[in-house]
């Protein structure tokens, strides 16, 4: 249960604050040797943290329904590069998002995109005037951030913001974009557990123990996101660069001197 625990407060903090939860996890299990790579845990604590994006944005996800309609085929448009990225990978390089190296290395990639995020001037555009070009390219940051260590929120954010948005509107369009982006990685992941259900695996957590991790993912996920929200308003976000560069540069250190695991 404790490593339900610690696994689902990593996945809460670091899926909306910009320092990669798939980057972290990969490498805390590497580190504490018995990471589980359950499917079923994988689509719970994303459960949680979707969660935490329907309560947080409840108002716009409902404008979108009605008065911000136009913002709908910009979200697909915005959600096509991460699709074709993520089925790529998921089929012919799985092990890419299961290396604590590229995590590390990834992670320096994260710290530069932050500091490059504190140096861009003010923009001013509201998420609903972007253009079918400005959605496609975030959504190609949101393809990058299918490796482990590039943060999703931290990378869209910064490419919302090259395409002019403001700073609220650039996060607001962030994880209105993971929505789709979520469920479709479930989707993939439903189909992992399916196939091992189908060939007889066990699901290795029980029931309560599959609720405690949804729903501490889910609370801390929307402390994490009101947290995030909070410090794109004081143009703060790069200042997570200083916890994502000596986490990289620490773990690079670990996996090419063998104390940390590796996959190729």
């Amino acid at each position: 249960m404790h490593l339900i625990i610690i696994l689902a407060v990593v996945q809460g903090i670091a899926e909306f604050l910009p320092i990669s939860s798939s980057g972290h996890l990969v490498i805390l299990g590497a580190m504490l040797g018995e990471l589980s790579e359950s499917p079923t845990l994988e689509i719970i604590l994303h459960a949680g943290t979707l969660g935490s994006i329907l309560v947080v944005f409840w108002r716009r996800i409902l404008s979108l329904i009605s008065s911000d309609r136009r913002v709908i085929p910009l979200l697909i448009v915005g959600t096509i590069p991460a699709a074709l990225a993520g089925v790529t990978i998921k089929l012919f390089f799985p092990y890419l998002i299961r290396s604590p190296l590229l995590a590390g290395i990834m992670l320096l990639v994260t710290g530069s995109m932050l500091i490059l995020l504190g140096r861009l001037g003010p923009r001013d555009a509201p998420y609903q005037s972007l253009s079918w070009g400005g959605a496609f390219l975030v959504g190609c940051f949101q393809a990058v951030a299918i490796l482990p260590g590039i943060s999703r929120s931290g990378s869209t954010i910064l490419g919302g913001r090259l395409a002019g948005l403001k700073n609220d509107d650039s996060v607001t369009f962030s994880f209105l974009l993971a929505i789709p982006a979520i469920l479709g990685a479930t989707v993939l992941t439903l189909r992992d557990l399916w196939e091992s259900v189908r060939d007889g695996v066990p699901i290795a957590q029980t029931p309560t123990e599959l609720a405690v991790g949804a729903a501490v993912s889910f609370l801390v996920g929307i402390v994490s996101l009101l947290w995030l929200i909070g410090w794109s308003r004081q143009d703060r976000l790069h200042w997570f660069a200083w916890w994502c560069i000596p986490v990289g540069l620490l773990t690079i250190t670990l996996a090419t001197t063998g104390l940390l695991g590796s996959h190729p």
